[in-house]
């Protein structure tokens, strides 16, 4: 069975570059893992903050928004988020992501690739990290930070990585798929 991969955009700011390093990583990630990959963009998904009645431990949704969000959540075997940094924070849409469903995330493993200033967003890779790990996830401690971001960025549009941010990722996506296969039989008997 081939495990499954969710990369997902965490902005949906206007004039953002997630969806510009999310088809690059995309790309990558089908050319270089063992993962069937999807590219998830939180902006499709429109979600209210936590417009739900019931907890969502309950997974009683409401909303149809919500019930899209927990089915390509669930499909999933691992994630990748793709998140800028916003005051030293992760954004409120990639948070509220995360809140508005809970065992949909239950033992699957993810990776955070940053973007920013010259700390490449580690500052909101950490704080996201501590949230991953509050769901029953194995947040990874391998990150890939990105720093000065519009460095990478050609004229076209087009992402174009340095040397050390594919080994980043590469290294990412084999553990990824490390602990995604170990977790498998805890998601099975879940």
């Amino acid at each position: 069975m081939t495990l499954r991969l969710n990369i997902v955009i965490g902005s949906t700011r206007p004039g953002r570059v997630g969806p510009v390093i999310g088809n690059w990583l995309k790309e990558f990630a089908a050319k270089n893992s063992k993962f069937a990959v999807e590219l998830v963009d939180l902006k499709d998904f429109d979600l209210p903050l936590l417009d739900e009645a019931n907890h969502p431990v309950l997974q009683k949704y409401e909303h149809e928004h919500t019930k899209r969000w927990a089915a390509s959540v669930a499909s999933a075997d691992a994630f990748i988020f793709l998140t800028p940094e916003y005051m030293s924070f992760p954004p409120a849409s990639l948070v509220n992501a995360l809140q508005v469903v809970t065992r949909e995330w239950a033992y699957k493993p993810a990776g955070i690739v940053s973007y920013g200033g010259i700390s490449g967003g580690l500052r909101a890779a950490q704080e996201l990290r501590q949230l991953v790990a509050n769901l029953n996830m194995h947040a990874l401690p391998q990150t890939v930070p990105v720093p000065q971001f519009a460095q990478f960025i050609n004229d076209e549009s087009t992402f174009v990585p340095s040397e050390p941010i594919e080994q980043g990722a590469k290294g990412l996506l084999d553990e990824l798929y490390k602990w995604a296969s170990a977790l498998q039989a805890i998601r099975q008997a879940a």
